[in-house]
């Protein structure tokens, strides 16, 4: 599914395309997906300003249950100026940009350096950093926008 912006008639802004629609779910699921989403949401936006904290996969989350529970919400997301290209991006194949691929690659290596820094036991840094390594490559291995 192509989510990729529709080139404007000259002189307009792109047009974006709409959020892919949801099945409907029973209501006790639907508010429970939605305080979920919102979780999320704030996660995201606290790791927007907290170095470490992740912010990608939180806004995806929110996302996904947005989309479930709350098509005002997931709307929100999808067009949001900071928010809504990764939606589309991902959308559109689980594309990553590389922007966004350095910018983890580098907080995880500052993550993994203060871990070997200020860890008493060098296998919880070994171990942690492991499995950051194996989620830079899952990352990096991700197809980038065109």
């Amino acid at each position: 599914m192509d989510t990729s912006p529709i080139p404007p008639p000259p002189g307009q802004a792109p047009v974006v395309p709409p959020p892919p629609a949801q099945k409907h779910l029973p209501r006790p699921l639907r508010w429970a997906l939605l305080a979920f989403a919102v979780l999320c949401l704030g996660l995201g936006v606290v790791g927007v300003f907290v170095p470490g904290l992740p912010t990608t996969v939180f806004i995806l989350m929110a996302a996904w249950a947005a989309a479930r529970s709350s098509p005002r919400l997931h709307e929100w997301l999808w067009y949001h100026p900071l928010f809504g290209a990764m939606l589309r991006d991902w959308a559109d194949g689980g594309r990553v940009s590389r922007r966004s691929k350095w910018n983890a690659t580098v907080l995880m290596a500052l993550c993994a350096a203060i871990l070997f820094w200020t860890s008493d036991k060098l296998w919880v840094a070994v171990m942690a950093s492991s499995f950051m390594g194996c989620t830079l490559l899952w990352l990096w291995l991700r197809p980038e926008p065109g």
